[in-house]
């Protein structure tokens, strides 16, 4: 079901008006050392009240350099050669120089807000998650701290947060990825801005609380008219929301125009391709599994953390309980559920990230729930994990080269034979070995999570832990990522264990499933039988709300939109 219906049944054609964002000629130059001359090259952009563009294409395509040119935050080393950017009639760029970076600030928020890519880049780890929209809300001039507050509450409950009140309390690192791109969009959302640009908002996110956020969106477009600039990889959500579609490659405009035309009769190939790469619901026939002992096995897992009020009285929080988990040789396991279901708890209970309060935990043959560090680290080249947020894994102050021989050096390999397994694994995620002796922030979202999957391959672990691995990535590349995994399994023998909110990766990746809700498991088994008969009420919920792809709706739907037009 869309959040927000495009055209209801006696309405009249939708007469053109003026637009709240207009983009003409923009041209963005790239370093002198790229790939390419441009990051964009000739964009126009046209988004109306009310109406929904959605932008799509492969990492590095020029999506999240449109938004962040269009914010006044282009990054460095970057320069604008050429456009124009108008905004509600106002002139924020003109032959290529910006309006004075005073007049930028007072819209930022309350014209245009932007909900950013990475929500741990977007938040300040020393200040509170309440502080940090209380202060924005203090910059644009909202009275007194009450006001505010109860409208930070208020904005809390709009986008899902559990326990407003605490979350305010709580800084970025106390809270799960999703909880904290909720926070980010909460900002973005809190002065109903004219122009909301969302770079790729729902990456994090869970299918139930993605429906809630879309829904969220579509209904400040209603109460305001505000135009929503959507960068998204997610092709199930722009055929969900989107009014009209964009799709872009290498700083260029493929192909655009009303949302069924892209995507039920879609002109070039590049879009076609696309499409096809989306994943499907219904997973592939079960493989056969070498077997032997488990790799990683976890039995009874748990978690209590304990907080205390101001008297000293001691308030237990139960984050994961009773959690059991094995992933053999070759093998590939599943962990889906919302977020604050316990996934991430139970990754890095299972790598020793955070120690288990009860349980038992086994890397191979050695129970490490309990090991001191300096006897864990001798055993941790067995199990390598890659983050939900490549920044974690990525030092910013290194050449990406760096980061990735580090590992493989720390657990005996010589610099030599580091180096040329850098250099073989940048081929097998499709980068330019010269890239290796270039920064994190030189490289889009999607091509840092890439290197991060290399830089834990390179430890040559027996099981690979991936926490959301392939959230950031499009879905081109992400089929790449998920073929390279495979590939990298089937050479190695690796084990698994895959914590996702995306059902579609889920389905076609995994080999078993286990499900997850308030810390506990509610359903596990065989990836085919638990997606074609879920026998637990939370599985169905979670599998009906993930966004349909169906291309044939979108082509049957834009026939009805003719034949509505032709009689008027």
């Amino acid at each position: 079901m869309k959040p927000l219906p495009k055209m209801a049944a006696g309405e009249a054609p939708r007469m053109p008006s003026a637009p709240v964002l207009e983009v003409r000629g923009l041209q963005v130059a790239l370093p002198a050392d790229a790939d390419r001359p441009h990051a964009i090259e000739g964009l126009d952009v046209r988004i109306e009240a009310g109406r929904t563009l959605c932008i799509v294409g492969e990492s590095g395509s020029g999506k999240s350099v449109l938004a962040t040119t269009v914010m006044g935050l282009l990054a460095k080393g970057l320069a604008i050669t050429s456009g124009d950017i108008v905004l509600g009639g106002e002139p924020l760029l003109a032959a290529g120089r910006y309006a004075p970076e005073k007049s930028l600030r007072a819209l930022r928020g309350r014209v245009m807000g932007m909900v950013f890519q990475e929500p741990m880049t977007a938040l300040n780890p020393v200040l509170s998650c309440g502080e940090q929209v209380d202060e924005l809300l203090r910059n644009h001039g909202t009275a007194g701290p009450a006001a505010r507050k109860a409208r930070i509450l208020e904005v809390f409950e709009r986008v899902r947060l559990p326990d407003p009140q605490r979350i305010f309390a709580s800084y970025p690192h106390q809270l799960s990825g999703g909880q904290r791109q909720r926070i980010v969009i909460a900002m973005a959302i809190i002065l109903k801005p004219r122009l909301l640009i969302c770079d790729e908002p729902t990456t994090a996110l869970d299918v139930t609380t993605q429906a809630e956020i879309l829904k969220l969106i579509a209904e400040l477009q209603a109460e305001q008219g505000s135009a929503v600039l959507f960068i998204t990889h997610d092709m199930g959500v722009v055929n969900e929301i989107a009014d009209d579609v964009m799709v872009m490659h290498r700083g260029a405009v493929v192909e655009q125009g009303p949302r069924e035309q892209v995507l039920g009769r879609p002109r070039e190939d590049y879009t076609r391709m696309l499409l096809a790469a989306v994943p499907s619901m219904v997973p592939p026939p079960p493989r056969t599994l070498p077997g032997g002992p488990a790799l990683l096995a976890g039995v009874g897992v748990g978690k209590t953390y304990v907080r205390r009020d101001w008297l000293g009285r001691a308030k237990p929080n139960t984050a994961l309980a009773g959690a059991s988990v094995a992933v053999h040789r070759g093998e590939t396991v599943g962990v889906v559920g919302e977020s604050g279901s316990g996934k991430s708890t139970f990754a890095r209970c299972m790598i020793r990230l955070i120690d288990p309060s009860e349980g038992v935990v086994r890397w191979g043959d050695s129970e490490v729930q309990s090991l001191p560090e300096g006897r864990l680290r001798q055993l941790r080249s067995r199990v390598q994990v890659v983050f939900q947020d490549p920044n974690r894994s990525l030092n910013p102050r290194r050449t990406v080269g760096s980061s990735m021989v580090e590992g493989a050096m720390n657990f005996g390999m010589d610099a030599r034979q580091a180096r040329a397994l850098a250099e073989e694994l940048m081929d097998r995620i499709q980068l330019p070995r010269a890239a290796l002796s270039r920064y994190p922030h030189q490289f889009s979202g999607g091509q840092r999570q890439r290197l991060a999957i290399a830089r834990a391959v390179a430890c040559q672990p027996r099981v690979l832990v991936a926490d959301e691995a392939v959230s950031a990535l499009d879905v081109s590349v992400q089929a790449q990522i998920l073929d390279l995994l495979r590939e990298i399994q089937r050479d190695l023998g690796l084990g698994i264990l895959f914590i996702t909110h995306d059902l579609r990766v889920a389905a076609q990746l995994c080999d078993r499933v286990i499900v997850m809700s308030q810390g506990r498991i509610v359903e596990e088994g065989p990836t085919a039988e638990v997606f074609a008969k879920p026998a637990h009420a939370y599985t169905r919920k979670l599998l009906a709300a993930a966004p349909q792809a169906d291309w044939s709706a979108a082509r049957s739907e834009g026939a009805v939109r003719s034949a509505h037009r032709d009689t008027h």
